[in-house]
């Protein structure tokens, strides 16, 4: 801990002969003072140095110096694509870099066609910016910016959900210190979860050795998100394992499965908030907590659920708690006030939540 000022003059100040004035507005009092002050500032200024020396407190620039002494360089963003089904009249021209939008965000085509006899065409298109803005649910994009001659509509088929952030200090210092601090060697399990994190978009993995018998392993991933990875992820990881993994292993890279957790309650609002406000709050309050669990508890605490729920902003109180989750074989809900069980190769996700 850096001294302050008051004791770095304190010292120098005890070192000067007793015969001497020291109290303050003395001859020796104002000549130590501002040579305090500037020891101060060197002292914190080398603190400051020094934690950019070591993983666990360096940051931005010097985090990314840090890790790159393993081998370890910090995920860039992504833009999120899709492919949108365009229609119009036969010849019209949808030219690169055409503007699509959504409500929330615009995209660009990435290539040029033209619409025939069917009046439509899928188009390739690419978010604006980096990161999850382009993460947008089907449908959503759905006019043009600027008139386009000869184009009357556009529709995304499926959700989009391939637009990443890039990776946080947090992030990748936890990448350098599972790579430290576990041993890597030969294609173990330790190697294929690194390898499987370098991919930006992966949150995290799981690894079976031997899944599927000798020689084989299993790798199942979740995204930033702590839920299902889509396939396109699945497939660059796949890939990404591919080029590193040793010859004669045979490797499975899938997404976990989704158990969707259903919520049921009476609940007393605050009078401060809107229903609206508070179903949004409660929303994310458990999709948060479902993130923290993701990967590391097997499954879903009854108990620990209902004090996540009290502790959203907007709710008072609650009654009559009861969470379910689909049943095997079953073709409704199966509703309990118990946990509910998460396979290893599974990750909870919020299907719903219900005021009664």
């Amino acid at each position: 801990m850096t001294e302050d000022r008051l004791t770095i003059q304190n010292r120098m100040l005890s070192d000067i002969p007793e015969e001497y004035d020291t109290t303050q507005g003395s001859f020796f009092y104002d000549v130590v003072k501002p040579i305090a002050i500037e020891l101060e500032t060197a002292y914190c200024q080398a603190d400051t140095i020094l934690n950019k020396g070591f993983a666990e407190t360096a940051a931005g620039e010097w985090l990314d110096r840090k890790t790159a002494e393993q081998g370890i360089s910090r995920k860039q963003p992504t833009k999120a694509t899709t492919v949108v089904v365009i229609t119009g009249s036969e010849g019209a021209i949808v030219h690169e870099g055409d503007k699509v939008a959504s409500d929330t965000a615009a995209f660009f085509s990435k290539e040029t066609k033209t619409i025939d006899a069917s009046e439509q065409v899928e188009v390739l298109v690419e978010c604006e910016v980096y990161g999850s803005a382009g993460n947008v649910p089907k449908g959503a994009i759905k006019y043009f910016p600027v008139t386009l001659s000869g184009l009357t509509g556009v529709i995304n088929p499926e959700a989009v959900t391939n637009g990443y952030p890039g990776e946080s200090d947090e992030e990748l210092r936890q990448r350098y210190f599972d790579k430290v601090r576990t041993p890597t060697t030969s294609g173990n399990k330790h190697h294929y979860k690194n390898w499987a994190k370098e991919i930006t978009g992966v949150g995290d993995v799981k690894v079976f050795p031997l899944a599927e018998g000798p020689g084989t392993v299993k790798v199942v991933i979740i995204n930033n998100d702590k839920t299902g990875a889509d396939q396109q992820l699945v497939e660059q990881v796949a890939n990404h394992i591919e080029e590193l993994r040793p010859i004669g292993a045979s490797v499975t890279v899938e997404s976990a499965v989704e158990v969707p957790v259903y919520i049921k309650a009476s609940f007393i609002l605050d009078n401060n908030y809107t229903l609206e406000e508070a179903q949004l709050n409660m929303k994310e309050k458990v999709k948060e907590h479902f993130r923290s669990i993701a990967f590391s508890k097997l499954y879903v605490s009854y108990a620990i659920l209902g004090s996540v729920l009290i502790e959203t902003e907007g709710i008072l109180e609650y009654s009559d708690l009861t969470i379910g989750t689909w049943d095997d074989g079953i073709s409704d809900i199966k509703w309990g006030m118990e946990n509910i069980p998460i396979n290893d190769d599974q990750v909870p996700v919020l299907g719903g939540i219900t005021f009664e």
